[in-house]
């Protein structure tokens, strides 16, 4: 097993790291020390100008005021951007660890000071703005005015906010750090080495199934003997949350997420019934397919994303990947893969598995006057190209929103997913048209499958999961079994009779990242997978003038809402039929894998 390991990372080839010196030199910077003292100066000045006067301005002098608002907190997402970013190249490290608290503590402070805008401009009566924002300078801002002001009903005195405020970084920050440093600091033993997390969850799909079973046992095991770290850091984060809820009249767990998102509760419980609803047509039957393929009555649970026989199951080097990837960004559009290539001709980019490196995937935006950067836990599975494509898709849409500025230039969550699982599709099409052997195609469109079924079912089962967690938080602290019951309900549920589950597989709730930092968060990859079936299926029909207009809703960023960005292209996303479209591409492709066996 070590040789092969090792084999594979030599044929990998030279994986890129990241350079952030385009943020800051180094953490003990003069550069970073002058920009927190002129954070902390300007921030001081700002509330000294403006505090208390906001009502009486004009609309010019509002913009004004909104613009050095802009400016500084640019400042301080650049110093908390460059933070995260060190701290995700090394989570077990003690002196990064205490350098992201000290940066998050001093950011917090100095946000203190200018926390009282938002707050006051949500005091200031309609008509007044409606006459604010008949000035240029003011109407510039409208989407984030209509942001901030949406919040209005949910708002506390100044007082509370700024205690909630302050309270942050030693209440949700300090919660999720714990879990970031466990889950970073855990060993997963294995034919005598030490695995991480990242290298024992790619194991479960490897070929040999003594392997996968083996993996599985190995991070379900390691899972429980931290369940009662991971059960506090769930029951108090959650407690934490139904308080603010409460003080916020939020009447449901979920729907301060939504309104963040810009996203009606019914147009998210219209998703969550359509996919619910096509559980036994989708992942039940595809799954039940896949366990006659493999020869079995069920599956394990590790034989779930377990390769086909006639998979090819070789290394992908990274240079093959990144031309797969791009080639199919250029086929769409020259103008996207130009942007993507800026990624790989400069230091934008950190791919290799390392000690102390976070899990997972992500795109961070920084701040418009940087760019962004991805990392990635890359082992050559063409899982892991898939992943390159739906990162860098994120990245290209947050190079492309840059232009629109600091307040604006992030989009909710919902719309976030839009890029990065389009540029997955783009990628999968382009492989695909090109594989002309029928049992290599049924294994790429088994794939794809296996991918939406992850993006779409497994998401809103892990969206449902979360609201029975929290929902029964509010009658009192959960166990760890409780917990895992609610698991074990969901999973079930969701994945059918053709899924086997061993006792471990209790445990897995406790290693996603999204339950603790971003509490439903995932429905958004549903949301972002079935607007981009929709989306695609447009593109299909009528290519001539869509990539400029897609291209165009990118740099829309934060702007614009679902309804005007999906306009020009006939698509409502609260019109129930909508996702049906998106999850019957998804039924598909199963019936297509149905009609090839």
């Amino acid at each position: 097993m070590t040789t092969a390991i090792t084999q594979d990372i030599a044929v990998l080839g030279d994986l890129p790291q990241w350079d952030l010196a385009d943020l800051y030199p180094a953490t003990d910077s003069a550069e970073l020390a002058a920009d927190l003292d002129r954070a902390a100066k300007a921030s001081r000045a700002f509330s000294d100008r403006w505090k208390g006067k906001l009502a009486g301005l004009s609309g010019d002098v509002l913009g004004k005021a909104i613009a050095e608002y802009e400016a500084i907190d640019e400042i301080m997402g650049r110093i908390m951007s460059y933070a995260q970013l060190v701290y995700a190249g090394n989570v077990s490290d003690s002196e990064i660890g205490q350098f992201y608290q000290s940066m998050q503590e001093r950011v917090n402070d100095i946000s203190a000071d200018i926390l009282f805008f938002s707050l006051e401009l949500n005091e200031i009566d309609d008509k007044t703005v409606a006459k604010q924002l008949k000035s240029a300078p003011a109407a510039k801002y409208k989407p984030w005015l209509d942001d901030i002001r949406a919040f209005r009903p949910h708002q506390l005195s100044e007082e509370i906010e700024r205690l909630l405020h302050d309270k942050r970084v030693a209440g949700k920050s300090a919660w999720s750090r714990l879990f970031d440093e466990t889950m970073a600091d855990m060993r997963f033993e294995y034919d005598g080495r030490q695995l991480t997390s990242e290298e024992v969850m790619s194991m479960m799909s490897n070929p040999d199934e003594g392997i996968r079973k083996s993996a599985a046992e190995v991070l379900g095991g390691k899972l429980g003997e931290h369940a009662r770290t991971f059960s506090l850091i769930t029951n108090t984060l959650a407690k934490d949350k139904e308080i603010e809820d409460r003080w916020r009249s939020f009447a449901r767990p979920e729907s301060s997420r939504n309104l963040a998102n810009q996203v009606e509760d019914d147009v998210v419980d219209a998703l969550n019934a359509a996919v619910t609803g096509s559980y036994a047509d989708l992942s039940h039957r595809y799954y039940a397919m896949k366990a006659a393929w493999l020869g079995k009555e069920q599956l394990d649970h590790w034989d779930r994303n377990a390769p086909l026989p006639d998979a090819d199951n070789s290394v992908i080097p990274w240079d093959r990947a990144t031309e797969t990837v791009l080639a199919a960004y250029r086929d769409f559009s020259p103008d996207l893969a130009e942007i993507g290539q800026r990624f790989f001709d400069n230091a934008w980019i950190d791919a290799p598995v390392r000690e102390g490196k976070s899990s997972g995937a992500f795109a961070h935006p920084t701040v418009p006057s940087a760019h962004p950067y991805l990392l990635l836990n890359y082992q050559g599975k063409m899982r892991d190209v898939m992943t390159l494509a739906h990162e860098l898709g994120h990245g290209c849409h947050q190079v492309l929103a840059a232009p629109q500025g600091n307040l604006m230039a992030d989009t909710p969550l919902t719309l976030a997913e839009t890029a990065s699982v389009f540029g997955e599709m783009l990628t999968f099409r382009k492989m695909l048209r090109v594989q002309d052997d029928p049992a290599l195609r049924k294994v790429m469109l088994a794939g794809k499958v296996e991918d939406m079924l992850n993006t779409v079912v497994r998401q809103i089962a892990f969206f449902n999961f979360e609201l029975r967690v929290h929902t029964a938080r509010r009658e009192g602290e959960l166990t760890a079994d409780d917990i895992c019951d609610i698991w074990m309900e969901v999973q079930t549920e969701s994945l059918g009779p053709a899924i086997r589950f061993e006792d471990r597989y209790r445990w897995y709730w406790t290693y996603i990242p999204h339950f603790i930092h971003s509490p439903f968060y995932v429905y958004a990859y549903a949301f972002g997978d079935c607007l981009v079936n929709s989306l695609y299926a447009v593109y299909e029909q009528a290519a001539d003038g869509f990539a400029e207009k897609y291209l165009d809703m990118l740099r829309a960023g934060g702007s614009l809402r679902h309804r005007e960005l999906l306009a020009p292209f006939g698509l409502d996303a609260s019109d129930p039929a909508f996702w049906q479209k998106g999850l019957d591409v998804v039924r598909g492709m199963i019936d297509e894998l149905d009609a090839m066996a």
